[in-house]
């Protein structure tokens, strides 16, 4: 007997996430991999990994969801019966493992979030996506400048109680108090225990400006790994943050369960990683409105259009 589960995929600028989760919603293969500019071969790179990955061979994908930046542009590609914004699947996804979560704190690559929800609901939220100070990149590049690596952040961080003051409301303030912090002799853990803060200042002061934080507060996205952010969003917040080993992977997670609301009326093919996928896009000159449409191609035949304000665009 075949075994029914489900994909979720998550595809943003820094990383794109990959999900398979069984008819409990638990989580069965996983893949995590860098974006590099290329959405459509990371998705193909993350779904040959995760049909690797699934120890039983009977299994059968019955659904497929997908969510991120590139959420329409993939769904196109693999045929999804489920796309929904970042902040519903990582809602839902949160959920599936903290039913009483209030706070969802969430820094990724390139941006950051905050989801606000009462009894299982989401009542509110913010989103910045403008300006990179404050995330997993402006993290990197600071370590790059430090010579240390990103990952070892957290460790550093912890050894520091005296955190230097780092201005962290823009990349180039923060370079520059780095710097002026170096040469005023300053330790390294101490630099790094700093900048840490300044992130979660940086955090509370511009995407959770005006939102009421209540517990318990959960806290995901790649830079959830930094145990040294962590120590600082529990100093600052005096409350206790919950992140979960799995919380990079929430987007993907909650698209997987919510993809299970519908069913793709013919089982998913891993072999979709063999076909040829393209895009085209042109400035529709059949109106006023002169809209940029954008057209998916598979081995050259045309699967999906968008970009169109008026059925004009459709042929265009």
């Amino acid at each position: 007997m075949m075994r029914e589960c489900w994909l979720g995929i998550d595809v943003g600028s820094i990383s794109t996430k990959g999900v398979i989760i069984d008819e409990n919603n638990k989580i069965i293969a996983t893949s995590y991999l860098w974006t590099e500019g290329n959405p459509m071969e990371a998705v193909k790179k993350v779904i040959n990994n995760l049909e690797q990955k699934l120890l039983e061979k009977n299994s059968v994908v019955v659904g497929v969801g997908v969510t991120g930046s590139a959420r329409k542009l993939i769904g196109s590609m693999v045929g999804a019966n489920m796309i929904r914004n970042e902040i519903t699947a990582h809602a839902i996804g949160t959920l599936s493992l903290f039913p009483n979560v209030k706070t969802i704190l969430e820094i990724g690559g390139q941006d950051s979030k905050i989801i606000i929800l009462e009894d299982g609901v989401v009542v509110d939220y913010a989103m910045n996506t403008l300006c990179a100070a404050g995330t997993g990149s402006f993290l990197s590049s600071q370590a790059k400048r430090l010579g240390v690596r990103v990952e070892d952040f957290g460790d550093i961080a912890l050894k520091s109680d005296n955190p230097a003051r780092i201005a962290a409301r823009c990349t180039v303030f923060a370079e520059s108090d780095l710097v002026h912090k170096t040469q005023a002799g300053y330790k390294k853990a101490e630099i790094i225990a700093g900048l840490c803060d300044s992130v979660v200042n940086n955090y509370l002061n511009n995407v959770a400006r005006g939102k009421k934080i209540i517990p318990p507060i959960v806290f995901q996205g790649g830079v959830s790994k930094n145990k040294g952010v962590i120590r600082s969003f529990e100093k600052i917040l005096n409350e206790k943050v919950h992140v979960d080993e799995l919380g990079h992977l929430m987007g993907a997670l909650g698209i997987a369960i919510l993809s299970r609301k519908t069913q793709l009326k013919e089982p998913f093919s891993f072999n979709i990683t063999n076909e040829k996928f393209e895009t085209k896009g042109h400035e529709c000159s059949n109106c006023p409105n002169r809209c940029e449409i954008v057209g998916i191609y598979k081995n050259k035949e045309l699967i999906d259009v968008w970009g169109n304000r008026c059925e004009k665009g459709v042929n265009s």
